[in-house]
């Protein structure tokens, strides 16, 4: 689980990902109408343990039954992208 407060580019160089998923959802008292409801985090793919806490979460503790959930999921920082540089030249 990332820290609450982890700078974005820990989280990334950690190989979390930005997650969106959009959550339909049926009304507890209109089973009929389906609702949507937008979540989005840093996670790890492809086990996603983050969504997966929240889903289980809403799933005990709210009445709205889970239509269906569509997710996306990219990693801002590939290890292609990501180089450490151990010198510097300057000219004057």
């Amino acid at each position: 689980m990332p820290k609450p407060n982890a700078p974005e580019m820990e989280l990334m160089l950690k190989g979390y990902g930005l997650t969106t998923a959009e959550i339909l959802y049926r009304m507890p008292d209109h089973k009929s109408v389906l609702q949507s409801f937008v979540w989005q985090l840093y996670d790890i793919a492809p086990k996603f343990p983050e969504l997966t806490r929240f889903l289980d979460f809403w799933r005990g503790n709210l009445d709205g039954p889970i239509h269906s959930v569509i997710y996306t999921h990219q990693k801002l920082i590939r290890p292609n992208e990501w180089r450490s540089v151990t010198g510097e030249f300057r000219l004057n």
